[in-house]
């Protein structure tokens, strides 16, 4: 990190009255209010600042924005750490503290051994035997370089935000901003989102004049109409990361990254926009040329010296050399002259360029070297030096002699590559425009593009299209528009700029100096001419053997270059050739933002139910099912959990107990087509079940496997509720949502969710009608008049409530619906009610033991998406012949369903009668099959198991291959410890197989 303060004493949009003290590499350095970390650094004359990936060379800064290649920094310390940031585009800020990230592990692996290691020589070398790639895996990972994990919760906050707009505008340079204006003024809510911390794009850094005025007067008065109209929302400091269908964007804004972190307030937020019209004004980056040791510190983009020197006040260097085969680059070699540095020699690649930016050059006293290219930059650690040489018109070949010209600054030029990823991201493959030498974003009506984007390359015709297009989008969305004002530059007509990518070298064997495509991958010219020799034509196959464009930089600077270099080796056109296309993020994107605030509690809530407290005084033990806390079981002094749940069974099956089963999910179906709807959807038949009646229902998927299952009640002729079970409830809303918009959208059908509106109260047990008719007074309880799989309307305790005979035990038993906000006055109520009675709560323990017993299922425990209702013995909940049929019965009738070896549902009882079967233990046929070390083939396994205290043995339920024809066979389940349990193959039905307690 060698070199002279090169700040300029004039000019530039900083803030020279605020000093900033910063570290980078254990380094205290000083910048300005206004510098960019890479600006304060080529300030401070640091060169150095990273070492290659590969071959661990010095690297210094190239670029002025996203495109940097190889200033990847670190920044801050221990959790608030933030690894893979560009220098180029990091604020400076007070105690900023950066270490240079990139590829400083790799010192070891010189430069010296670059021969050794050609493009795919890791395919070759590492990836046989395992053991050696084991070993290189862990260098190799630890030699990338770039940047550290932190460790330790994040102590920042982060946040997301919804938006919505008729136009969103990505990127504010001049076409952005012009199209803003045209869409604002014709009434349209506008989003314009930039990158930078200013709008302006490249104005910021530029002497031009619009409107006979200077550039950054024309600017101000357009972000003051903008930043007044309350329509327009403007996001400095914003990148749009990602596209996506629909017209949905993600947009990352750095809220606190300019400043120091203390904890408060938002980092970084995550806008996530729904646009009717997008119009991309990205922009273009300026793409490098080609030439041997084009990596060394103090080659940089000609753009990003203009930028350095006119927006920053620092000149990179003392004396400059330009290499270009365009016109546009000129003005880089003004801007140096006006900073009163010295432009040693122009080395225009054209054999005889003549517009007026190179005429205005050689009259300002500047050596133009027409026809001509550097081959090579010269320096060790920094340019010294850069060797010329002529060349043919095409620039295929050099014609003479090189000439060594003193220097310590390589400004290139090699044209423009416009910003296509975001087009890109929406599946349009851009395509080759030899008009402007670029790739260009292919068409799509889906997306207007404006500016440098599509390959224009003057601030008037970035203007002119971005008035036009913004106008255009306005009116797509449906907005009448005034025909635009035009901006007028002071720009000079450019000449055509050549198709030249690579400048030769005089040497072409294995120890000409290495000409590097992707800086950032260490991927050389050599590399894709070796891909392309080893067979890799496709440029998406030669993209991922050399690793081009592989980097953070997604290849903005080295793609074009690259496929330039594939196409020549193939002895094909560019075009032909084609580029690979771009994935989101456009630039690296934490973590932190794309979860927002869904971390923590808030990334999985706990839901409670109204009786929460209640249940958490009678210290309950608590388990998480989907999402809620419910009460496992209630232990009372000394009692573990298996004292516990068979003291509650035992009140269940004898007295009376009671559950909060307010987590069901609860779905309100109603319309005039709803039966049809819920025909539809399940495979039984609800068309016809009567008012104030319910029914047990199974949902399938289209593969026919069973999806969920609960009872839905028949409120009124056009009105149904759904039961779910409690994890499945939100995917079984979504699940009908599906079908009624996309399938069905004729039926009229409203689903609404109520799951939180109504809670349960399951009284259950022989004593259970008793505790009822205490609370319950205008509803005949009897068994004649309120029978099973009934519903009425009544008070309990004076409440109104919905009151369902349904038994999920087994036994007598009345679930009492009632408004949340009442539930808990009701359930003390009803406690106070039974006391008399013994009535004791039990949790979802005792509530699995009951319903095994009685051989009801639980989906998702019992099955696991590949069980039909035939596997799980409940062909009675299906009925065939509906006249629209259901869903998934076409799959039921599919051969490999009928097998008679399929899984089925079975009751397991331990020989021993206490031993319970761990759940998922594996079921073999023959204990012969139990031999040490041999393979044992599995006819199934247990997928709930318990200790019954009404049976007073252990049961169990089991998925059989054939089971229901096994029934009496012996069975057995070999366990981890090396022993063995046999058990009986019995019905699932353990308990009153008849069903006459339920009956009451």
């Amino acid at each position: 990190m060698k070199g002279q303060p090169r700040r300029l004493p004039v000019g530039g949009r900083i803030d020279r009255t605020t000093p900033i003290s910063f570290t980078f590499d254990g380094r205290t350095l000083h910048g300005l209010r206004g510098d960019t970390l890479a600006s304060a650094l080529l300030a401070n004359g640091v060169d150095v600042v990273a070492r290659s990936f590969k071959y661990g060379r010095a690297r210094g800064i190239v670029g002025s924005g996203a495109e940097e290649p190889n200033a990847i920094v670190q920044l801050g310390r221990g959790s608030r750490g933030l690894p893979n940031q560009r220098a180029t585009q990091v604020e400076l800020y007070d105690g900023l503290v950066a270490v240079s990230s990139a590829g400083h592990g790799t010192r070891g692996l010189i430069d010296a051994a670059r021969r050794l290691m050609p493009a795919g020589f890791y395919y070759k070398m590492f990836m046989a035997p395992p053991m050696l790639w084991r070993l290189w895996e862990h260098v190799l990972r630890h030699g990338a370089g770039l940047g550290t994990v932190p460790q330790g919760p994040d102590p920042d906050r982060y946040d997301k935000l919804n938006r919505h707009c008729d136009v969103m505008i990505v990127g504010a340079g001049p076409a952005g901003l012009a199209a803003a204006l045209a869409a604002a003024r014709s009434g349209a809510r506008v989003i314009i989102a930039d990158e930078q911390d200013a709008f302006g794009g490249s104005l910021l850094s530029s002497g031009s004049q619009i409107d006979d005025r200077p550039a950054l007067a024309w600017l101000a008065d357009v972000l003051r109409e903008l930043s007044t109209t309350e329509r327009v929302v403007m996001l400095p400091r914003s990148t749009v990361v990602g596209v996506y269908d629909h017209n949905f964007l993600t947009v990352l804004e750095r809220c606190a990254d300019h400043r120091p972190t203390t904890g408060s307030g938002v980092r970084q937020r995550l806008h996530r926009v729904r646009a009717r019209e997008i119009v991309l004004a990205a922009g273009a980056v300026e793409r490098p040329l080609v030439f041997a040791n084009n990596d060394l510190p103090g080659v940089m983009l000609a753009s990003a010296v203009s930028c350095y020197v006119n927006r920053y006040a620092v000149a990179p260097g003392e004396r400059l050399v330009l290499v270009t085969n365009n016109d546009g680059a000129y003005r880089t070699a003004m801007d140096w002259q006006r900073a009163g540095r010295e432009v040693v020699a122009v080395v225009d690649t054209r054999v005889d360029p003549r517009g007026a930016l190179p005429t205005a050059v050689r009259q300002a006293g500047v050596r133009v070297l027409a026809g001509q290219g550097v081959v090579e930059a010269v320096g060790r650690g920094h340019v010294r030096a850069a060797r010329v040489a002529p060349m043919d018109p095409a620039g295929m070949t050099l014609t003479g002699p090189a000439l060594k010209i003193n220097c310590d600054l390589i400004a290139c030029s090699g044209g423009w590559n416009p910003t296509v990823h975001l087009g890109s991201q929406m599946g349009t493959r851009p395509v080759w425009d030899d008009a402007s030498v670029a790739f260009v974003p292919g068409p799509d009506r889906r997306m207007h593009c404006a500016g440098a984007v599509t390959g224009v390359a003057t601030v008037q015709a970035c203007l002119a299209q971005g008035a036009e297009v913004g106008a255009s989008a306005a009116r797509a969305a449906g907005f009448e528009t005034a025909p635009a004002d035009d901006a007028v530059t002071d720009e000079p007509p450019l000449d055509a700029q050549q198709a030249l990518f690579v400048i030769p070298h005089s040497r072409r064997t294995s120890r000409a100096p290495p000409q590097f495509v992707d800086l950032q991958l260490d991927v050389t010219a050599a590399d894709i001419e070796l891909a392309a020799r080893e067979g890799y034509g496709s440029v998406e196959h030669a993209k991922r053997y050399t690793a081009l464009g592989f980097g953070t930089d997604q290849g903005k600077l080295g793609n074009v270059n690259g496929i330039a270099v594939l196409a020549k080796a193939l002895g094909r056109k560019i075009g032909e050739v084609g580029t690979t296309m771009f994935r989101p993020a456009y630039t690296p994107a934490t973590f932190g933002a794309i979860a927002g605030r869904d971390v923590g509690e808030l990334f999985d809530p706990e839901r409670h139910t109204p009786m929460h407290a209640w249940h958490e005084a009678q210290e309950a033990v608590w388990e998480d099912v989907g999402r809620w806390k419910r009460p496992r079981y209630f232990p009372r002094s000394g009692e573990d959990m298996d004292a516990a749940v068979a003291r509650e069974c035992v009140a269940a099956r004898t007295g009376v107990a009671m559950m909060d089963a307010s987590t069901l999910g609860k779905i309100d179906v109603q319309g005039r087509d709803a039966g049809r709807f819920l025909d539809r959807i399940y495979a039984g038949s609800f068309l016809k079940l009567r008012v104030g009646r319910c029914r047990y229902g199974l949902m399938l998927k289209d593969d026919g496997m069973i999806f969920d299952d609960g009872v839905t009640v028949r409120l009124d002729e056009d009105r149904y509720l759904v039961h779910t079970t409690t994890g499945n409830a939100e995917a079984v809303l979504g699940w009908l949502e599906l079908w009624q918009q996309t399938e069905w959208p004729d039926l009229d059908v409203y689903l609404t969710s109520v799951t939180d509106h109504w809670a349960t109260a399951a009284v259950v047990g022989p004593k259970a009608r008793d505790v009822l008719k205490r609370v319950c007074s205008d509803i005949d309880l009897g068994a004649d008049a309120f029978p099973f799989m009934a519903y009425r309307d009544g008070h309990v305790t004076g409440v109104r409530a919905r009151v369902f005979r349904v038994s999920f035990s087994g036994e007598l038993s009345f679930e009492v619906n009632v408004p949340a906000e009442e539930a808990l006055g009701v359930w003390e109520a009803l406690m106070a009610a039974g006391s008399r009675d013994g009535i004791t709560p039990y949790g979802t323990e005792t509530m699995h033991v009951l319903r095994a017993e009685k051989g009801f299922i639980i989906v998702g425990q019992d099955t696991d998406g590949s069980m039909t209702p035939h596997d799980m013995g409940l062909d009675w909940a299906v009925r065939h012949g509906k006249r629209h049929g259901f869903v998934g019965e076409r799959s039921l009738a599919l051969a490999d369903y009928q097998r008679a070896d399929r899984l089925q549902l079975v009751g397991l009882r331990t020989v021993d009668h206490a031993t319970v079967i761990p759940e998922g233990a594996q079921i073999v046929a023959d204990a012969a099959h139990l031999r040490p070390g041999g393979r044992v083939p599995m006819a199934g396994f247990v997928t709930s198991s318990y200790f019954s205290a009404t049976l007073n043995r252990a049961i169990a339920l089991a998925m059989l291959k054939g089971g229901r024809a096994r029934l009496g066979e012996t069975v057995y389940c070999p366990l981890a410890n090396g022993s063995t349990l046999a058990a009986e193959v019995v019905s699932p039905v353990f308990y009153d197989p008849d069903g006459e307690r339920q009956h009451g």
